[in-house]
């Protein structure tokens, strides 16, 4: 089960009340206060794990909470703080407090660890409040309690190319021919129900990336924007994307026209996000070994003249070592000019 959005309740630990204790020894008459201050509570802490791949952990289980400190006790005796409680996170992953309605922490790497909740201080023992004029204080602090809070979940998955394209454009064919990832294909749409990430190797190049992240998104339909067919759920994964592939049937399957569908994809990401369209992108011509496609193809390009087509057929392998070097390319080129920006700016 793929779950990348979910509210979960957290709550980090109280801290240990402080002791109001008095030293009573045989030959120690005026033994004084030793009360002991109560132990901190544990902390709720976000950790990046680059083997986590969802949130169904928290979809089924919403509460998290983390140990309270201990009590302090006589003889100057602290209580013991309490255990935090860590939470794996997908790389990914964005954390929105519902109480403001704003983002308040972002997982990107794997490792990073987030303090969401703070545990509560232990109060102080009344060792603390010994003064001249008040030798045996009876007086403690309890402790502090821990943050808490309601937050949802969502899941913006970490790729360098994403790939849109209404269902049966052979996107998940195209994971299976360049990727190790081997999602379902079947000749029947919405075969992908949840987002795929593959790896696309380049492990016989000498310069540029070795690796490429490539995040498949259910097939889009139109009107995606106003929650209809499955994509508008996971349009969010391609947010962070360095470059977009417009996965198009070119043979005009189920009497589709091409140019349609390219105009359709633009209009629903447009809808969704403007900024999509922002990003780099290129039209990737599928089943070109059917008949049909090369006539197609030509209207395509005769009404979409300034768009960058790779011709492919992922049934017979056609193009696809191209198409590898043309996303190695772009994406290369994108981070760069990301890295040159905040430079440019300043």
């Amino acid at each position: 089960m793929f779950v990348d959005e979910c509210t979960v309740k957290l709550a980090a630990g109280d801290g240990g009340r402080g002791c109001i204790s008095f030293r009573r020894e045989k030959y120690e008459p005026w033994g004084g206060p030793n009360g002991g201050d109560g132990g901190r509570g544990g902390d709720v802490i976000l950790v990046g794990d680059v083997n986590t791949n969802n949130l169904v952990d928290y979809k089924f289980q919403p509460h998290w909470g983390a140990e309270r400190g201990g009590h302090g006790e006589g003889s100057d005796c602290n209580g013991k703080d309490g255990k935090s409680r860590i939470l794996k996170m997908p790389l990914g992953t964005v954390v929105i407090d519902l109480a403001t309605g704003k983002p308040v922490a972002e997982v990107i790497e794997d490792g990073q660890q987030i303090v969401l909740c703070k545990g509560g201080n232990g109060g102080w023992g009344n060792t603390h409040f010994k003064t001249s004029t008040n030798r045996a204080p009876k007086r403690a602090n309890p402790g502090h309690p821990g943050d808490r809070g309601e937050y949802r979940l969502e899941l913006k998955s970490i790729a360098d190319v994403g790939l849109v394209g209404f269902p049966n454009a052979g996107k998940s064919s195209l994971m299976n021919a360049i990727t190790h990832a081997r999602p379902k294909t079947a000749a029947y749409p919405f075969t992908t129900l949840h987002p795929q990430i593959g790896v696309i190797d380049f492990s016989d190049e000498r310069k540029g990336a070795r690796k490429l992240l490539l995040a498949d998104v259910p097939g889009l339909i139109e009107g995606a924007h106003e929650n209809r067919g499955l994509g508008h759920r996971f349009l969010r994964h391609i947010e962070r994307c360095a470059l977009l592939i417009f996965m198009i049937d070119m043979a005009g399957t189920d009497a589709r026209d091409p140019r349609d569908d390219y105009k359709h994809l633009l209009n629903e990401l447009k809808l969704y996000d403007p900024a999509l369209l922002e990003k780099p992108r290129v039209v990737v011509a599928n089943k070109m070994d059917v008949e049909a496609a090369a006539p197609l193809l030509a209207k395509f390009k005769k009404r979409h003249k300034s768009v960058d087509v790779v011709e492919i057929s992922c049934l017979n392998g056609d193009g696809l070592e191209r198409l590898k070097k043309e996303l190695l390319k772009r994406v290369a080129k994108f981070r760069r000019q990301e890295k040159v920006s905040p430079a440019a700016a300043a």
